[in-house]
């Protein structure tokens, strides 16, 4: 994998333009996580680094594909993304604790910007929250595991609990 965190020291003012094709920048992750995600093709990410007065602004884009399984029958569904982001690192005070949610890391004296996990941050983002394969997905049975997309199941529907029985032929009168 490609070295990720920039040195903020060696930043220009005019900022930089980094772009993100290693494949293991997503793979790593997805495993760790144990995401079911698949990539169907290269994820890569454009990104812009701009120094400011007090922090760092990061603009980027990532694109690419992959396949997620569909949130009601389980059957995997393909996802283009090509998402644009913005993303703003405070520069940490001298005297401050880490926070643990920045993305700016001291080691040895000197300030990084970890730009693996800002990308990895916005490619989950990017994600889908509720795929569906299709609008109308049916799902699966509760009692078979059947795609009920592929037809109905054999199975016998469940009447409802039985102590319930003597209320089904329950009729409300309206006034």
């Amino acid at each position: 994998m490609s070295d990720t965190r920039i040195p903020l020291g060696a930043l220009s003012p005019e900022g930089l333009e980094l772009h993100l094709d290693d494949q293991a920048l997503w793979t790593g992750p997805l495993a760790e996580f144990g995401m079911d995600c698949r990539i169907t093709s290269p994820i890569s990410a454009d990104i812009s680094i701009q120094p400011l007065e007090n922090g760092y602004l990061v603009r980027g884009k990532i694109s690419g594909d992959v396949t997620v399984p569909c949130n009601r029958c389980a059957e995997p569904m393909p996802v283009h993304l090509e998402e644009k982001f913005e993303d703003f690192e405070d520069t940490p005070a001298e005297d401050a604790e880490p926070d643990g949610e920045s993305r700016i890391i001291e080691e040895k004296g000197a300030l990084y910007l970890d730009v693996a996990a800002i990308v990895w941050e916005q490619f989950v983002l990017a994600l889908p929250p509720n795929p569906l394969c299709r609008p109308d997905c049916k799902g699966l049975c509760p009692e078979c595991g059947a795609n009920l997309n592929e037809g109905m199941c054999a199975c016998s529907r469940d009447e409802g609990d039985p102590r319930m029985a003597v209320l089904r032929g329950l009729k409300i009168r309206k006034q």
